[in-house]
């Protein structure tokens, strides 16, 4: 009776393990440290699209990353963790993207965020 308890276990066990398994191999993204750079990334754009939208909201228009950074709104400048940031900036709103430009991260995507404040994967 004992031998088929820990029978029953070990096929409990196995069966979570491979559950496990499968779980982890569909997570997105690459490498843990492709994924905490990506989440870091994605913060980074929501803060720029929110100073951009204060900026707008004070100012009227919108202002380019260089503009932000001259009035002391953009803290770390337009590089981290690899990644370049570009603003394209227009009257009724904006696209700022996330560029990866470190050597390490070519294959790593690209990040863009806009006045709806939706951050996307390319």
């Amino acid at each position: 009776m004992r031998v088929f308890g820990f029978i029953a276990v070990l096929a409990v066990l196995g069966v979570g393990l491979f559950m496990y398994k499968r779980s982890i191999e569909s997570l997105p993204g690459g490498s843990p440290q492709e994924q905490i750079d990506t989440v870091a990334i994605r913060q980074r754009l929501l803060t720029i699209a929110q100073t951009e939208r204060t900026y707008q909201a004070s100012n009227g228009t919108y202002a380019t990353l260089e503009q932000l950074s001259s009035d002391n709104l953009l803290p770390g400048g337009t590089e981290q963790r690899g990644y370049t940031y570009t603003a394209d900036v227009t009257s009724t709103g904006f696209t700022i993207t996330a560029t990866p430009t470190a050597a390490n991260k070519a294959q790593w995507p690209t990040l863009t965020v806009n006045e709806s404040m939706q951050v996307t994967e390319k």
